[in-house]
């Protein structure tokens, strides 16, 4: 008998199925392998590809605002269900419940390169950063806020659009921050708009669009109505590309694209040009 015997696979015993999640993740744009903390101290892009994966409110902020100078503005401002729409009210608590928001934005005063600033962080992970009567009452806010304190304002952008459980409510919040935001531009104060993936419906018919500088990152989808919704509505065939940040850059609404492990030294640059000297 020999000394060596080869083990058959049954003798290993189960499967190991308890491999903790999270540790890894794969991109969907080149399908690379990559490690968590690696694609976290990259901000979420793709090591192969720069393909940008989905960041939190949270991660947004951290990324692009000074270490410690955020201050986070009506942290428990939430959305009622004013029309009675059926499992809203438990919808909304399961949101609340998992990304530790009250609704699907994330507003404050804080300072990119000690340019002071306020801004709003749309969360696509709550309801898809749909925009409801909260949503639209804290971006109003917020602008407001860098009106009256000489402040740049803000807001990067993400959204399926108006929140259809709150109807008409959710519609009027498209007026209410544009009008903050004419009042914040006739006081001769600068608002960038970020757009990322996907920035669409009510969203970018308000606010997403009325940046004096409007950037976007690499690649995102942005547009009013969804391309099979235009195609079977004009009866066209969509040109390649389009409602991408590339196409939109060609065709005049984007300003410039930026890729997010630069994008807090852009602002710093446009800041530093466009807000008023407090000397």
């Amino acid at each position: 008998m020999g000394i060596f015997k080869k083990r058959s696979i049954s003798s290993l015993g189960k499967k190991k199925t308890d491999m903790p999640e999270g540790l890894w993740n794969k991109c969907p744009s080149c399908g690379a392998i990559i490690d968590e903390i690696t694609l976290k101290q990259r901000h979420r892009v793709c090591t192969k590809c720069d393909h940008h994966f989905t960041l939190t409110s949270q991660e947004r902020v951290a990324m692009l605002l000074d270490p410690g100078s955020f201050d986070e503005l009506d942290p428990t401002l939430e959305s009622t269900d004013a029309l009675g729409f059926k499992g809203y009210t438990d919808k909304v608590r399961a949101y609340q419940k998992k990304t530790g928001l009250k609704d699907a934005v994330l507003t404050g005063r804080g300072t990119i390169l000690t340019h002071p600033i306020t801004i709003g962080v749309m969360d696509f992970r709550f309801l898809g950063a749909s925009m409801g009567s909260a949503v639209g009452e804290k971006l109003t806010r917020a602008v407001e806020v860098a009106t009256d304190e000489r402040r740049a304002a803000i807001i990067v952008c993400a959204s399926g659009g108006a929140r259809m459980h709150e109807g008409i409510l959710s519609l009027m919040q498209m007026a209410k921050t544009s009008g903050a935001l004419a009042r914040h531009h006739a006081a001769g104060l600068p608002y960038l708009s970020i757009l990322t993936h996907p920035t669409t419906g009510g969203v970018t018919a308000s606010f997403a669009t009325l940046g004096d500088i409007i950037m976007a990152e690499p690649n995102c989808m942005i547009g009013f109505a969804g391309p099979r919704v235009i195609k079977e509505t004009t009866h066209q065939n969509l040109p390649p590309g389009f409602q991408t940040a590339e196409f939109l850059l060609d065709h005049g609404l984007v300003d410039m694209i930026v890729p997010r492990t630069i994008m807090r030294e852009r602002i710093g640059d446009l800041l530093g040009y466009m807000l008023p000297s407090r000397r």
